[in-house]
């Protein structure tokens, strides 16, 4: 049986095979980012990267997938985090930060199955996944600058090359909520589904990425992220020296004899 994990803040399970859904289970915080949901959601990637996973699943509970920082830390005289910039900088901010990049280097996908609000570094979490599946009734946006910041977790960056400079400088600098369909017209969902019918629909697409070559994937997920950082020619390279891993591998051979003897691929 593949490692399950009960934190304080976050659940592992593993709803089917090679299948993991991480929970975020703070609801009544409205899943705040707290430094045990940061070092927990760290601590699941690495238990799906050991137990070779073939998609993680993450999604909230009550009424927020997540609503970012915990902002008790910026007011609490005695946070843990510390009282100056550089403290919240290298003590909390660039925790968050690093977590969601790590999303980037799994070998595997990654499904934010968006089940409330998404604001803010939630919303930075979401799209540091690979997918995002979204209820009809949840709302995403980055709303820091009503606040007197700014999105420092990835948001601006990745916001950018999800949905492109105009509509990002839109999100940013306006702070709105958007809705699933807002999203979707933005090019940011992969699906939009009934409340009751969110997991459901998360799993359907792990279930079709299951059956893609764990391999091709890795390499495929990468190359994708490396291209976004190089210039076009470094990519290029990448991209042929991935494909160039993959030739002869058990996967390639598999996928190139269930495509002669016309047949589904057993990977």
């Amino acid at each position: 049986m593949p490692e399950v994990f009960q934190g304080d803040a976050v659940t592992l399970s593993w709803p089917m095979a090679g299948i993991a859904l991480a929970t975020m289970t703070r609801a009544k915080a409205m899943n705040t980012l707290t430094l045990e949901l940061i070092g927990e959601m760290g601590r699941v990637l690495d238990i799906c990267m050991a137990e070779k996973a073939r998609a993680l699943v993450i999604t909230g509970s009550g009424r927020a997938f997540c609503c970012g920082a915990h902002l008790v830390y910026f007011t609490d005289p005695n946070s843990p985090i510390g009282k100056s910039n550089f403290d919240l900088r290298d003590n909390y901010l660039a925790h968050i930060a690093a977590l969601y990049d790590k999303f980037e280097t799994m070998a595997f996908p990654i499904i934010a199955a968006i089940n409330g609000f998404a604001l803010g570094g939630g919303c930075e979490m979401a799209i540091s996944a690979d997918f995002r599946v979204m209820s009809n009734t949840a709302k995403i946006g980055v709303p820091e600058v009503k606040l007197g910041a700014m999105p420092g977790a990835g948001g601006v960056q990745k916001l950018g090359r999800h949905i492109g400079r105009s509509r990002a400088i839109e999100w940013v600098l306006t702070g709105k909520h958007y809705t699933a369909e807002e999203a979707e017209r933005a090019g940011l969902i992969y699906e939009i589904a009934q409340p009751g019918d969110l997991l459901p629909a998360a799993y359907d697409l792990a279930l079709k990425l299951r059956a893609m070559s764990p391999l091709a994937i890795a390499q495929g997920k990468a190359s994708v992220y490396v291209s976004e950082d190089v210039d076009v020619a470094t990519a290029r390279r990448y991209g042929l020296e991935s494909l160039s891993m993959l030739i002869n591998s058990p996967d390639w051979v598999e996928g190139m004899a269930a495509f002669k003897e016309k047949r589904d691929p057993k990977f």
